[in-house]
């Protein structure tokens, strides 16, 4: 059941005909393009919005991904077959200020349905040393003073200084990293399939609260699994991990900023050694999807191990697990080593 159908220019047929319908399903080996399905269409702008979709729709929807596995989301250029893809889907799953591209393209879409995960749960800012000098999410303040033990001035003098991108409009997008706010957007998402679908509402509502529990689970996990620890401080290759430090009392140190391909001055990668050093850091996190060269030469000018904090923005071979619970406790298990928890 196709809920709704447009009409696609004939430049967008011509587009279609010339490139080919190849699939872009997130989850699924289903090959057949948004729109003509038969069932409720989402496209999802990449894997976390399409996690949430095809675990909160079930059987009742189709859902089409916009980055494809192993493509770095930040780097997306949307293409005509795309934007022919969302002008015949029923829904757009998105999260407005991580993919300028696809912003762009659902902004100018006319699509009924358009879910923008940013507005179901409030956004912060986080700089390059997420949490320093404020209170944690969990009632912690931050015990171990970097600010003024490492000279730093205020959050966006020290952005400025060193040359870190913020350019992520209404701040950090990574809330789906932290288990509680991506609970909120899964409940968002779930309200807005039962008003677009309402002949499934039952079900996505029954759906939708599974999977609150199974991250409210999650948020259980993390919390005792890093209750005892010797350090507060992890140093990560990109600053993904904002809402997830904050949440747990955690201090993340980034070599990037909250764009990967950020390069750090050589000013902050030895202010990073130094932090190292004076905060008992045993490791060096890098991810799977961008070049990891950067985290393991710091690692290896201190004498430091490295291993993967994965940011889950997309399932590959190289993941460490098959989907997002998989590699969050994969992650947990990870900050556990890194942080000496018991």
């Amino acid at each position: 059941m196709n809920v709704r159908r447009r009409h696609i220019s004939t430049v967008a047929l011509t587009a279609v005909a010339a490139l080919g319908f190849g699939t872009l399903t997130a989850c699924s080996s289903d090959s057949a393009a948004a729109g003509d399905t038969g069932t409720f269409d989402v496209v999802a702008s990449f894997y976390p919005m399409a996690f949430l979709a095809e675990r909160i729709g079930g059987e009742h929807v189709h859902v089409t991904s916009l980055t494809q596995p192993g493509q770095e989301p930040h780097d997306l250029e949307i293409s005509a077959r795309q934007t022919a893809q969302l002008e015949e889907a029923d829904a757009a799953l998105y999260l407005k200020g991580l993919q300028p591209s696809v912003d762009e393209a659902i902004g100018q879409s006319p699509i009924a349905t358009k879910i923008d995960a940013a507005e179901l749960t409030a956004l912060e800012e986080h700089g390059t040393e997420a949490g320093h000098g404020e209170e944690h999410g969990d009632g912690h303040e931050d015990e171990h003073g970097h600010e003024d033990e490492h000279g730093h001035e205020d959050e966006q003098a020290h952005e400025d200084e060193h040359g870190h991108d913020h350019d992520h409009e209404g701040g950090d997008p990574h809330i789906w990293l932290d288990p509680v706010k991506y609970a909120e957007v899964a409940e968002g998402v779930g309200k807005a399939f039962q008003k677009a679908d309402p002949d499934h509402a039952a079900d996505y509502r029954k759906n939708t609260a599974t999977l609150v529990k199974d991250l409210e689970a999650l948020d259980e996990k993390f919390r005792t699994g890093l209750a005892n620890r010797t350090t507060d401080v992890f140093v990560t290759s990109h600053a993904a991990f904002g809402y997830l430090a904050e949440r747990y009392g955690l201090t993340e140190e980034a070599i990037s900023g909250l764009d990967p391909d950020t390069e750090p001055s050589g000013a902050r990668v030895k202010e990073l050694q130094k932090i190292a050093k004076d905060d008992g850091v045993t490791t060096v996190f890098y991810e799977t999807l961008v070049s990891d060269k950067t985290a393991k030469t710091l690692a290896g000018d201190t004498g430091l191990k490295t291993d993967v904090l994965d940011p889950v923005e997309g399932i590959t071979d190289h993941s460490r697990g098959e989907d997002y619970f998989q590699v969050m406790e994969a992650n947990l298990t990870a900050l556990r080593t890194a942080l000496g928890a018991r």
